[in-house]
């Protein structure tokens, strides 16, 4: 109806989404995400080849051998409509989902066209064989009431109706599909204010609902794009035996040995964001539909993610309303993105993605066999538990997915099992803590306390805290006086994370003091280092194309920096094959030196390094 316009959504409607999970994880986590998709894409498309060609073949996964062979003796079944054919398809809106029976309510029809040539690509508005329609209407009562509506589509042979009543019922001579067009997505509610004035920002609305100890509403919402597509194609399917996950959309006939074609709603490229809530204030709704072509192959690509997208709803545990924004980053990515650096980004993304496991395996691996802690920072070993620690306890604060909660949970598992490898711990079973509870006591390792470390280790988070500790009361003021939280224990989290988050490289810094210090870099894990260094730069690559914050693309170039600062170290503190230790052997010569050339050798090149670290700089 035109001359109507959508009212602005209410402020008390807007949704509040899930929150996020820590930030520098989950743009990398979905281009990751998009590689792991692309080879499951990859995986379908080698399954889908053995159906192209006839009913010959019968590569299907039905779930039993059984019926593989009971679908290899039955005959393929053909494309309902024929190259060129004509057709008619007719769209109703009506708020019955599966079967609509409405025909004769001339307002549910919305839009109709005819005379269409099936496998037509030129012709349309834009020359691609799509047609588009803007409609205009009132809110219906149905969406209101926080019921459902759906678009239903039926594309019958030209001349035939869809309607069982007309003479000219296509019956078995159609394809049809149902829509729901409105969305449900939680609203949370959660009462936050400043912590010195009391004041906050939220609607009267928001903080009634909070105060009644409501933690979320199902609320409508709506998308005004919708892309309608009738997949183009003509292989020969069997029955029982097409791939997943085409086989939950390809109807075949109960009679004749034909399927009909598919009516595909293609919902991918509508944004997380633009979905608008519907309330009373929404006077009017705005909806563009497009009817469009679309190959197999294109078909097979969206089925494939919208099947993934189903997954990671069964694996976070919930319904619709939780997919994160970060696939609207993602999407954003592919649309603005130019295609030679988007294939360039995927294809890195593997290569982080293996790179990352590496360095993990090479870490624990490691601190396994490591015997010495002479070089190394155990300061900084145990602030990282800490740092985990503190990420830990701040997603599960703001409703993280119990997938995140699992990875962060087996990350500071693994920090605390360094635990043992760096301090000397044990269990004190005589004095117990209140008569009952074993006392544990945690010391330095003897490697750490005899060598020169510890004093460097100290002297370095001497220097450190003296830059660290006002930058966190900065931070804090700041968090305090600017940010609303829902209490104490929520500040110091966000506060703490926010901090570590943006400051975080310096924790790496004490190394690179007691690196300096000891004028030796043998000690250091380079295989691992190695394979983050890499990574680090691969970050960098996805700072350029993904949407992030200025301070996180910041966050990636100091990471290089520090990274490119243990490589000079690296070069400037070179093994010395010929170096004498204090034991009279060197790497060239492991049984000993004559005393001229132990005395020539002392001369040159004082020994720094002892035996094991020379045995340690050999393996790496």
């Amino acid at each position: 109806m035109p001359g109507a316009e959508v009212a602005a959504p209410a402020a008390d409607a807007v949704a509040a989404g899930e929150p996020n999970a820590p930030q520098d994880e989950g743009w990398f986590g979905q281009i990751k995400s998009l590689a792991m998709r692309m080879i499951f894409i990859f995986m379908i498309s080698n399954l889908f080849r053995t159906f192209m060609g006839g009913g010959n073949q019968s590569g299907g996964n039905t779930g039993s051998g059984v019926a593989n062979t009971a679908a290899s003796r039955l005959p393929p079944c053909m494309n309902l409509f024929r190259p060129n054919e004509l057709y008619d398809f007719y769209m109703y809106i009506d708020p019955s989902d599966s079967k609509f029976t409405n025909f004769n309510k001339t307002e549910a029809l919305i839009w109709t066209k005819k005379n269409l040539s099936y496998g037509d690509w030129t012709s349309g508005e834009n020359g691609d064989g799509s047609y588009v329609e803007t409609f205009n209407f009132p809110t219906p009562e149905v969406l209101l009431q926080n019921s459902s509506l759906y678009l239903h589509v039926f594309v019958t042979k030209h001349g035939k109706s869809p309607n069982p009543k007309d003479s000219n019922y296509a019956k078995r001579e159609q394809s049809h599909g149902a829509y729901r067009l409105n969305k449900y997505r939680k609203k949370h509610y959660k009462l936050t204010s400043n912590l010195l004035t009391g004041e906050t920002e939220q609607s009267e609305h928001d903080q009634k609902k909070a105060l009644e100890n409501i933690k979320f509403e199902i609320l409508n919402y709506w998308h005004p794009n919708l892309t309608v597509n009738f997949v183009t194609d003509f292989t020969a399917w069997t029955r029982g035996a097409v791939p997943p996950p085409l086989d939950k959309q390809i109807r075949f006939d109960p009679v004749d040995n034909v399927y009909y074609p598919v009516v595909y709603f293609n919902n991918y490229w509508n944004l997380y964001s633009e979905y608008q809530p519907i309330n009373d204030t929404v006077q009017s709704l705005n909806l563009t539909l497009t009817f469009s072509p679309i190959s197999m192959f294109k078909w097979q690509l969206y089925s494939s993610q919208q099947q993934q997208g189903e997954w990671s709803k069964m694996l976070n545990g919930g319904g619709e309303d939780d997919e994160s924004a970060d696939q609207d980053m993602l999407k954003q990515a592919l649309l603005e993105t130019n295609p030679i650096l988007l294939a360039v980004t995927v294809v890195v993304s593997i290569l982080h993605t293996v790179l990352e496991f590496l360095a993990f395996k090479n870490d624990i691996q490691f601190w396994r066999t490591r015997k010495s802690l002479e070089g190394l920072s155990v300061r900084s070993v145990l602030f990282n538990i800490f740092q985990s620690l503190i990420v830990f306890l701040y997603i599960c604060d703001n409703d993280a997915s119990w997938v995140v909660r699992m990875s962060v949970f087996f990350g500071l598992l693994i920090e605390f099992w360094k635990i043992p490898k760096c301090m000397d711990v044990k269990v004190d079973w005589e004095n117990k803590i209140f008569g009952t509870f074993p006392r544990i006591i945690v010391s330095d390792k003897g490697s750490y306390v005899e060598s020169e470390t510890k004093q460097y280790d100290q002297m370095a988070f001497k220097y450190l805290g003296v830059a660290a500790f006002p930058l966190l009361i900065g931070y804090a003021v700041y968090s305090i006086m600017y940010v609303e939280q829902r209490g104490w224990y929520n500040f110091i989290l966000s506060m703490l994370y926010g901090f570590l988050l943006t400051f975080g490289f310096i924790m790496m810094t004490p190394q690179l003091f007691i690196n300096y210090k000891l004028k030796s870099v043998a000690h250091l894990p380079w295989r691992m280092l190695s394979y983050k260094f890499i990574n680090t730069f691969i970050d960098d690559l996805f700072a350029f194309v993904i949407k992030m914050p200025t301070l996180y693309r910041i966050g990636c170039f100091r990471d290089d920096i520090i990274f490119l600062i243990y490589i000079y170290q690296r070069w400037i503190y070179r093994v010395d094959p010929k170096r004498v230790n204090e034991y009279g052997t060197s790497m060239e010569t492991p049984d000993g030196v004559t005393e001229g050339d132990g005395a020539a050798a002392e001369a040159s090149t004082p020994a720094i390094e002892n035996e094991a670290n020379a045995k340690h700089a050999k393996s790496e």
